[in-house]
Parts: structure tokens; C-alpha cells; sequence
């Protein structure tokens, strides 16, 4: 936690009585259902908590904001982001239902009134958002072939409407394609080893009607 609060210094005590209270939460859902290695686990606030977070530091997001979090398995980084963002609404989808089961008792006990989720593939989403964000459940052009149509029209941020992307590696190859696609490196911003190899993804898109 104190890695949370080095890194986010202007945390309301409702943000860091949540996420304090996130850290038990997982802790006693994982024996239940495991949606967290045991290895993650125990680093739940370096590998799980701030890596989600190094989106807030590449974007934040503006009350009222529509964000959609695809393939959020145990709720990564829905939920860490809802936290930070209070004023945001956040859509959390997940096609494995034993995953979504664990969010919503994560979100309700967290008391997260700003969180909703969906048990379905994201194609089956008929709705549109400012960002969708993700932790590489896919390679970008699969992810892209997603998300299309899916992408609000209104602009409020600094960065452009569409994708925020949590990945490992050299994305060169995989990003070649798309030459508007912007990598942030997490070292610049996290000093830990973890992040070393870590980026955030930004990958503009074009509102198109639905």
C-alpha cells in the first residue's frame, strides 16, 4: 500500500481505505476462486494495483468519462482505475463467468457505486466509451478488430478517444501497422524492476456509427 501511496501522494482517505481493503478482498476471493497467481498475489499492489494504475499516469480520466475495461479478469485494471477515477464510470467485461463472479464481490465490497460489469464477449457490447482499456488479452490487431465501432465521438481528454493497452516486450512488430500508436514506457515513471519491460499503449480511433 505504501507503494500506492508513494507513487499517488494526493489519495483521498476514501481511496486509501479502498485500497487497503482491496488487497483482503483478493486475498480471501483467491482461496475461493483463483483469478491471481499465488506468486501475483502476494505482490498484488506492484504486479496487479500500480502496474494498472500506469494508466492514470499516461491518461487521466475526466468526470462523467465512459471507460470500458475488456477481458478484466479478476477486475485488472477496472478496478484499481474506478477507485483512482471516483467520478468516471467504468463497464467491466469478462467472457468466464467465475472471473466476473469474483469482480462483483470485489466492486460490491468495496462499496464501488461507479463499476458495472458484463458476462459476455465483447462484440456483444452495444455501447460507446471516451478509452477502453485492457491488460494484452490479445494481440492489438485482434483487440482492435474488437473493439471497432465501440469508440464515443465526443473528445474530453488530452489524449485522443480509443485504446490504452497494458504490455510486456517489444511491441515493434506487433504495432508496426499503426502508425498513430504511441508506447509510454512504465520505467519512466516506476522505478521498480517490474516495470522495466512494461508499456502503456496508446492507439487513437476513429468514432464510427454503430
Amino acid at each position: 500500500m505504501e507503494l500506492i501511496k508513494h507513487y499517488f501522494p494526493d489519495l483521498s482517505q476514501d481511496q486509501i481505505d479502498k485500497f487497503t481493503q482491496l488487497n483482503e478482498l483478493y486475498q480471501d476471493w483467491n482461496q475461493k476462486i483463483n483469478v491471481v497467481s499465488r506468486k501475483d498475489i502476494d505482490e498484488i499492489y506492484l504486479r496487479h494495483v500500480l502496474h494498472s494504475l500506469g494508466i492514470a499516469k499516461i491518461q487521466g480520466f475526466k468526470p462523467g468519462a465512459k471507460i470500458m475495461d475488456v477481458g478484466t479478469g479478476g477486475g485488472f485494471p477496472g478496478v484499481p482505475l474506478a477507485i483512482l477515477f471516483p467520478e468516471t464510470s467504468f463497464h467491466l467485461v469478462d467472457s468466464i463467468g467465475k472471473k466476473i463472479k469474483v469482480v462483483d464481490e470485489v466492486v460490491e465490497g468495496l462499496n464501488l457505486e461507479n463499476v458495472r460489469t458484463s458476462n459476455c464477449r465483447v462484440e456483444e457490447v452495444d455501447e460507446q466509451y471516451d478509452f477502453i482499456v485492457s491488460r494484452a488479452v490479445a494481440q492489438m490487431d485482434t483487440f482492435v478488430r474488437w473493439v471497432k465501432g465501440k469508440i464515443a465521438k465526443r473528445q474530453q481528454h488530452e489524449l485522443k478517444n480509443g485504446i490504452l493497452y497494458l504490455k510486456g516486450g517489444d511491441l515493434s512488430e506487433e504495432l508496426a501497422v499503426y502508425e498513430t500508436a504511441k508506447i509510454y514506457d512504465l520505467k519512466d515513471y516506476f522505478e521498480e524492476e517490474f516495470f522495466e519491460t512494461k508499456s502503456v499503449v496508446h492507439l487513437p480511433m476513429k468514432y464510427k456509427a454503430l
